[in-house]
């Protein structure tokens, strides 16, 4: 039996993210090397986005509140 695909890590993707930008923005990678890159961070962008819709979907389950759904905006502590 094949193993199950691990669900790819949120904060990973990010961070190897922001890796390829600073990469793209220095200007030192060959064209088919930058166009690679892009393609990469294409793909985990989307990866990114479905992580954090099935993050908000979870989010909204959890505030159900009899039948309906309640939405609360979500406010990040002050420092």
């Amino acid at each position: 039996m094949p193993a199950k695909k691990k669900a790819p890590d949120f904060e990973a993707s990010l961070a190897q993210l922001e890796t390829m930008v600073e990469q793209l923005e220095k200007g030192e990678l060959s064209l088919d090397e930058s166009l690679q890159t892009f393609e990469q961070g294409v793909k985990l962008t989307r990866e990114c986005q479905t992580i954090l819709a099935q993050a908000e979907q979870k989010v909204q389950m959890l505030i159900q509140q009899n039948g309906e759904v309640k939405e609360v905006p979500f406010e990040m502590p002050e420092e």
